[in-house]
């Protein structure tokens, strides 16, 4: 793209592009500060600056390779809507690189790109932006027909087919049309040299020159499209801060700080005694990078298309609860930097109450996100202020609760104590067994509900099995605190946290095995935030270990079918997919079943998760949901690693009243029935 001459013939092209270009980046500059980044610096710090080399490439990967984008491509489901988009943001880096060079550098100084890349290299370098043009122009229209015409689900909603949209894809039209007339121009003024002879240009060029267009208009045309294409691209970035397209801009930054540790960790609330206010009620409560989701969100809405809760009904979108901070955050936060008062809250006014708590945790709106949006922050943080500050919340949730801080259990009601499960098993506490291999955490599901005391029973059939020396704490054992960080009552949760850590280090426990993921994952990833290290292994891990290291014998043959569900904080939480599988197939006569497309990364919730295996939910219940999953399978057992996902499971199944061709199993269960020396014939063990 080749600058005209001197403006209105007078004025240096190198003069005034500067003095356009200065003031329009100026402005984008003042804006960003203004009404993005000055607003984001009103929230609370948040450290997320170590391992820049880790970040930097983060960044890179997530944002400049698309990878979660082209993640989502199925050719099953037809779905190119991430090649659709990758095409779109590549040609945004590569169009901007050939603004450096050809725009404003060839402006400022005479064939600079031919300098910098040769003759060869300025005919390649264009006719790769000639092409890409024509291109992104086919992309681009089939990108509206998606969005108002095809309708998918996640593009439904008033947010993502806004005017908005329409006027933003329209300018990336326009400015590849212009590109494109530009450059023909050029060809037909009797233009020379690498930028004549890309493809489309001289293409278009060669049409007009022979349909007898005069270089003289060529000439004047070249000069006004380049122009036009100049102020379109400035105009562009002066309307950046204004618009939801500011994800541009804050996405690279978003990646960059996103959490480096398993996404099932939460950050604490440090100083506990000395805080002015608990979670986040104000929108200066929130962390700068829960406040900045918001500008790197790209309401592409893929969040909301995954969540559990919307799926099933619920108030929460994802998408909505992080755009409605942002809003707040625009309106409002100009006001509250100059001290005005602002009457409109962020919870019960930006974002429902109601879609506070619906939420379960589950972690597929962040695996799902394309710009590391981390929408449980900001959840669980307005779950602190409503129960820490304003004691509000479900009825269930403060039964729960209660229960935890009385009990050190959240079953209320429960007859059984911590060691009822062991009756007949001879298995010995760690007073008992000061110095064994592993430390068995029963965790309080396990331990006190009847169902799921089947699961540690098995558990112990398996160790005895494989010649593992255990021990657990037994009357020691409290609740590890998952479900009272979860629901918002961090306070409870550090008491509860400290308490074992103590308990563990006095017993000098080095190596700990969980049945339960909630248990695994808070007190793998978040215990260290209060000095806490221990290896953590969920039995899965474990027992694949065994037989890995050929400890563990399977014996028996076991004839049935089993779909496998993903628990949430096994799998998303903390990338544990294949120990589970692993498991299932070393089982004689098991036929694994997968439940694709809702499995590993993309596996659909129990809905126990986020403390809700303790609260009603309304609505269409998630584990029905996922019940109809499963039975769609033809499956006769699911199997589960987790003991919340057993519950709910159960549950599901009941109500789809299909118990008695179908039922829910936790793996452990099936490995011991498989490792058991038992005498009695293998038949006895099918589903026949």
């Amino acid at each position: 793209m080749v600058p005209p001459g001197d403006l209105f013939g007078t004025i240096p092209i190198a003069i005034a592009v500067f003095l356009v270009a200065g003031i329009a980046f100026s402005l984008h500059g003042i804006l960003l500060m203004r009404r993005v980044f000055g607003l984001v610096l009103m929230g609370r710090r948040s450290y997320r600056f170590d391992k820049p080399h880790v970040r930097l490439w983060n960044a890179i990967y997530i944002v400049v390779g698309q990878a979660r984008v082209l993640r989502s491509v199925s050719w099953r489901r037809m779905d190119m809507a991430g090649i659709g988009h990758a095409l779109i943001f590549w040609a945004f880096l590569s169009f901007n690189l050939g603004y450096v060079l050809l725009k404003f550098g060839d402006s400022v100084w005479r064939d600079l790109s031919r300098t910098v890349l040769g003759d060869s290299g300025l005919r390649i370098f264009a006719s790769y932006l000639d092409v890409y043009a024509g291109l992104l122009l086919i992309v681009l229209v089939w990108a509206l027909a998606r969005r108002w015409l095809a309708k998918p689900h996640r593009l439904s909603f008033d947010l993502t087919r806004s005017g908005e949209t329409i006027f933003v894809i329209g300018m990336e039209v326009g400015l590849m049309i212009l590109w494109l007339l530009t450059e023909a121009m050029y060809v037909a003024s009797g233009g020379a040299g690498p930028l004549a002879e890309v493809p489309l240009g001289k293409w278009g060029g060669n049409l007009l020159a022979d349909a007898g267009f005069s270089t003289g208009l060529a000439t004047s045309l070249q000069g006004l499209f380049w122009w036009m294409h100049l102020l379109m691209i400035l105009g562009f970035a002066v309307y950046i801060p204004f618009s939801k397209h500011m994800h541009i801009v804050a996405s690279p930054l978003n990646a960059f700080l996103r959490r480096l540790e398993p996404m099932g960790t939460l950050e604490p609330i440090r100083d506990l005694e000395t805080v002015e206010s608990f979670g986040a009620g104000r929108i200066q409560d929130f962390t700068w990078k829960e406040l900045l989701d918001g500008y790197a969100c790209a309401v592409c809405g893929r969040c909301t298309d995954v969540c559990p809760a919307s799926a099933t009904g619920k108030v929460l979108s994802p998408m909505h609860l992080v755009e409605n901070i942002k809003e707040y955050l625009s309106e409002h936060g100009p006001n509250i930097l100059d001290g005005e008062p602002v009457e409109v809250p962020v919870i019960g006014g930006a974002n429902p109450v109601q879609a506070i708590w619906d939420c379960v945790t589950c972690g597929a709106c962040v695996e799902e996100c394309p710009v590391s949006v981390e929408h449980i922050d900001s959840i669980v943080d307005m779950r602190r202020h409503l129960v820490m500050e304003k004691a509000e919340m479900p009825e269930q949730a403060m039964t729960a609760l209660q229960s935890m801080e009385q009990r050190g259990h959240p079953w209320r009601g429960t007859t059984f104590s911590r060691t009822d499960w062991t009756k007949g098993l001879e298995v010995k506490t760690i007073v008992e067994e000061p110095d064994p291999e592993v430390l068995f955490w029963v965790g309080c599901t396990g331990a006190l509900e009847q169902r799921s005391q089947a699961v540690p029973r098995s558990m112990v059939a398996v160790l005895k099995a494989a010649g593992v020396k255990f021990a657990i704490l037994g009357d020691e054992e409290t609740c590890s605190g998952d479900p009272a960080r979860r629901l918002g009552n961090e306070y409870l949760y550090q008491i509860m946290a400290q308490q074992n850590i103590e308990t563990f280090k006095k017993h000098k426990v080095q190596r700990i095995v969980t049945i339960c993921p909630h248990c695994f994952n808070t007190i793998k990833n978040e215990y260290p935030q209060f000095g806490g290290e221990f290896e953590v292994l969920h039995y899965a891990e474990f027992v694949e270990e065994l037989i890995r290291d050929g400890r563990l014998k399977v014996l028996r043959t076991i004839d049935t079918t089993v779909a496998y569900h993903d628990s949430c904080y096994l799998g998303r939480h903390n990338g544990v997919y294949d120990p589970p599988r692993t498991i299932a197939k070393a089982i004689p006569g098991l036929k694994l079943l997968e439940m694709a497309p809702h499995h590993r990364e993309k596996g659909f919730c129990c809905g126990a998760g986020g403390g809700h295996l303790w609260m009603e939910e309304e609505g269409t219940r998630i584990s029905h949901r996922r019940t109809e999953h499963f039975l769609a399978t033809g499956a006769r057992k699911i199997g589960v690693s987790c003991p919340y996902c057993l519950q709910m499971m159960t549950e599901g199944i009941a109500a789809k009243g299909a118990e008695k061709e179908h039922e829910a199993v936790d793996l452990l269960e099936l490995l011991a029935e498989s490792v058991s020396s038992d005498s009695e014939p293998e038949k006895a063990l099918t589903d026949d």
